[in-house]
């Protein structure tokens, strides 16, 4: 294991809001999931809203999905049986 002086890592953030009591907040990756399906309907992202307590969940675009993966957000690809 190596260590590198004069380097900070700062961690990423992510802006979220909680639609039941619409507060605004600051998560780090690890407070959220992503669930990567085969459409767009079973591709999205949840979290716990550290204010109310509520379960969120909202869909993920290809955007959201590439900004969360490379945040470092915890991914649970989702697979069909057929």
């Amino acid at each position: 294991m190596s260590v590198m002086s004069g380097l900070s890592v700062t961690p990423v953030l992510f802006k979220a809001a909680c639609p039941d009591c619409r507060c605004r907040f600051e998560l780090a990756a690890g407070a959220l999931r992503l669930a990567i399906g085969a459409s767009r309907r079973t591709t999205f992202y949840s979290f716990t809203c550290p204010e109310c307590g509520s379960a969120v969940r909202k869909p993920a675009g290809e955007r959201i999905v590439e900004l969360l993966t490379g945040g470092g957000v915890r991914t649970l690809r989702l697979h069909t049986t057929g």
